[in-house]
């Protein structure tokens, strides 16, 4: 499709509303090419089922779990037994320092999956971890780029920021140690799961990877991980007051829904390729405070990375050709740049993006590495209560494992940039001229 975008400068009011409605309108056409994309990458589906035997025999040995316990989640080593040997000790102290190394910030947390993945493909979530830990990066450092700080102050992004840091941070703290673990018992030839409440992990958890040891069903052991890591965020950070008052409750968090850039994507296409373009699956997160469609977003993910050849193909030559700094030049480096490019910090914005590309002269959005964008901060991990109540009640996640019917979004994701180029112009051109705070 041939997109017809407006000439530079300051638009009439008139003028930003065609623009705005000609995107309306591509939105439509492409919506309608994403979807034939999808149902023609989904032709090539594998299958992949949470087996339904498997399920009933981990809920029942949670049924046992949940009732011989009290419900707090164990921090000393004693809670992983009485008698705990020499060897388990200095193993649970290696594992808590090797977690806290890699805890340092998103490009450390970010590699150290990958690493996990590399040495044992078996275990997908810690391939799934890894992508949207990338994604969690680059939403990091979207606050700190081209379009976000023209509508967001300095306090808002600096709140935003923290609470994806510590989401950040507080799933690897919980998770890492269960991986590092597993591979220790690779070594050692024996399950060590019941090691895991020494490092604070929910009683959701032993029972998984117990079973995950025996019957080696990757599919089980990413849904319940993917199931424990959002009821791991949801109490302390999702759901608490603090982040509540000043992030999630507040409207700027709010518009990033209809603006969708609360999108996570897979890049399994690069424009570096040879006659290539971009390529995106991914999805939209539509209800961040929903820890029901977290968790089944999380799984619809998956679904896209494990059962369509083409995605996780292509995921898998991204990880390892692109190494993650948190820019979205990693994998759009037609359209961002890493630095910003000729004119000042303060310069009026002028308009660049026509559809997924950049219009003639437009100038690259910035898109910092990480660490250009924001210093490390201290990880701080809130107090933890063990989440599960009723095993019963998570039942319903271990029934399917769907594959969505639309998963490309290379336009949708662009579009969301469109928008927000939009809405600085509207704020700049209509609503006054604003610099960054």
């Amino acid at each position: 499709m041939t997109l017809h975008w407006p000439s530079r400068g300051k638009p009439s009011l008139l003028g930003w509303l065609l623009h705005a409605l000609r995107l309306l309108r591509d939105y439509a056409a492409h919506k309608r090419e994403s979807r034939a994309v999808s149902h023609d990458l989904a032709a090539h589906a594998l299958p992949a089922v949470i087996r339904r035997e498997s399920a009933q025999e981990l809920f029942a040995a949670l049924d046992r779990a949940a009732s011989a316990s009290s419900g707090a989640a164990a921090e000393p080593e004693e809670a992983a037994g009485p008698g705990l040997s020499d060897e388990d000790r200095a193993l649970i102290h290696r594992i808590r320092h090797e977690t806290e190394l890699a805890n340092v910030n998103n490009v450390t947390r970010t590699e150290a999956y990958r690493a996990v993945y590399h040495r044992q493909p078996e275990l997908h979530w810690a391939l799934l971890a890894h992508v949207v830990s990338r994604n969690g990066g680059w939403n990091m450092t979207d606050l700190q780029g081209e379009l976000l700080p023209e509508l967001l102050d300095e306090e808002n992004r600096l709140h935003t920021f923290i609470l994806l840091e510590r989401i950040n941070a507080l799933i690897f703290h919980d998770a890492y140690p269960q991986l590092l673990l597993y591979e220790a018992s690779l070594r050692e030839g024996r399950d060590l799961s019941a090691l895991l409440p020494a490092f604070g992990v929910s009683r959701f958890m032993p029972p998984v990877w117990a079973q995950y040891w025996e019957r080696r069903d990757p599919v089980l052991l990413t849904t319940a991980l993917i199931v424990n890591e959002q009821h791991v965020i949801e109490a302390p950070l999702v759901q608490s007051d603090y982040f509540q008052a000043h992030v999630t409750k507040r409207l700027p968090f709010l518009m990033q829904i209809p603006l969708q850039t609360n999108t996570v994507v897979l890049p399994y296409g690069s424009p570096l390729d040879a006659g290539g373009g971009m390529q995106l699956a991914g999805l939209v997160l539509e209800q961040f405070g929903s820890l029901h469609e977290r968790i089944e977003f999380g799984k619809r993910l998956y679904a896209i990375l494990l059962r369509v050849p083409e995605v996780m193909q292509g995921v898998l030559a991204f990880v390892r050709g692109v190494h993650h700094t948190g820019s979205r030049a990693d994998y759009a480096p037609h359209l961002f740049a890493k630095e910003r490019e000729a004119q000042g910090r303060d310069a009026a914005y002028e308009e660049r993006l026509a559809g997924c590309s950049l219009i003639p002269g437009g100038k690259k959005l910035l898109s910092p590495e990480l660490g250009a964008a924001w210093p490390n901060v201290p990880v701080s991990i809130p107090k933890r209560c063990d989440w599960l109540q009723d095993p019963a009640a998570v039942r319903g996640y271990f029934e399917e494992l769907p594959l969505p019917a639309v998963f490309e979004i290379t336009f949708e994701h662009c579009l969301a940039f469109n928008k927000l180029e939009l809405a600085v112009q509207a704020k700049q051109r209509f609503g006054g001229n604003s610099k960054r705070r």
